[in-house]
This record gives structure tokens, sequence and C-alpha cells, in this order.
């Protein structure tokens, strides 16, 4: 899969690629490349974002900074899907998440301070995505969670198996998985469910069903 990222920070990104799961899948199924906003601006000194029309506070990354920067890197040839990382785009969710997992190729749009000019999500963008119903001051952190979110369900990024019941995947229909439980068996009068201790595997499989909520 090739991943794009436009970002005003692309450094900010850097700790990810040494991490899991983007680590284990990094050069073999993801092709993440990164592009900074400020190396194609059509503006002088590097800016990228202006003041909004009919005053406010707060910066808003230009129109014609992000079609530069498309037009750089893709020229007319673009067809890929590019979403716009947004408060009022539609809620991210893992059927989201494995959805983009199966493309191809990607484009993210991130943006800082007050976000994108809005001729940019309608014209440039082919889609909108929130990471939830609140607002950062770091655009490149929604970028993040996508970029993270979609790196684990590549093949080859987590062990055999183990992202299969894990919460919200399908196999558990949206729902978040059983509670886990590790050594010692009892601390502070805390203990483990005696059915994990059993060794009944049929048994146990059955207490996880059950509480998958």
């Amino acid at each position: 899969m090739q991943l794009d990222v436009f970002t005003l920070v692309p450094h900010a990104f850097a700790w990810m690629t040494e991490q899991r799961p983007v680590a284990t899948v990094l050069g073999g199924e993801l092709d993440l490349r990164l592009y900074s906003y400020r190396d194609t601006t059509p503006l002088r000194n590097g800016q990228v974002d202006d003041e909004p029309y009919g005053g406010g506070a707060g910066m808003v990354l230009r129109v014609d900074v992000v079609a530069a920067a498309l037009d750089a890197v893709y020229g007319d040839g673009g067809a890929q899907p590019v979403i716009a990382l947004t408060p009022k785009g539609r809620q991210l969710t893992q059927p989201i998440v494995e959805e983009l997992a199966q493309l191809p190729h990607l484009t993210l749009l991130s943006a800082r301070f007050e976000g994108f000019d809005e001729r940019i999500v309608e014209h440039l963008a082919t889609d909108a995505i929130s990471v939830g119903p609140y607002v950062l001051s770091n655009g490149d952190l929604p970028a993040m969670v996508l970029v993270d979110a979609i790196a684990r369900r590549l093949p080859g990024a987590l062990a055999e198996g183990s992202g299969e019941l894990e919460s919200f995947s399908t196999e558990l229909g949206g729902r978040l998985e059983y509670p886990h439980y590790t050594r010692p068996a009892e601390y502070r009068g805390w203990r483990v469910p005696d059915v994990l201790l059993s060794g009944d595997h049929a048994r146990i499989e059955g207490w996880r069903r059950e509480q998958v909520r």
C-alpha cells in the first residue's frame, strides 16, 4: 500500500517509522511518503496559511497551497482517494479503517490551527474523516492515528491471528473484546477469574464470548 501524507511538519512522523506496527510493514506492505506543504507553496517565504475572511482568530491552510502540493506530486494523474482530516468529517470507525487498508493507494491531508479552507475539503479531497468530536491544535495527530490504524491491518503487521478477535473487529460485531489477566493470580485480594485458571479451554472460550460487550 502506498500511503501519502501531506503535512506542515513531516518530521513529526519520524518516531512512527521506528515503532510497531508501522516499522514492521514499512518498506514492504507499506510505502509511507511524507510531503511538506512548504516545499511546493506558491507563496513567498514558505507561507502556507492566512487569516480567515470575515475575521476571527487563527490561521487557515490555503487552497492554492494544497492544490500546488497535490499537483507537484501527482500532476493530473492522482486518481486515489484523498482524505482531509477534519472534525467535520465522518467519524472514524474500525470498519472504515479495514476498508481503507484494502486500498492500493491513499492520500491524507492534515492541517493545523483553524484547519482547512473549506474549498480544500469540497474540491481537492474526495472524503473527510474525523477521529473524534473534539478539536486538536496539532492536525498531524489525527493523521498519525489513521496511519497507525491502517498499518496494523496490513499483512505481517501483527502476529498471525492476534488481530482477529480484538476490540471493534468485524468478528466481534464491532464490540469490545473480553478482559485480559496475567500473573500474579491474586494481588491485594484481587483474583483472576477461576475459569481462566481451570485449564478447560472450552469453558475459557465460552467465558470470553460472554464477556464481549
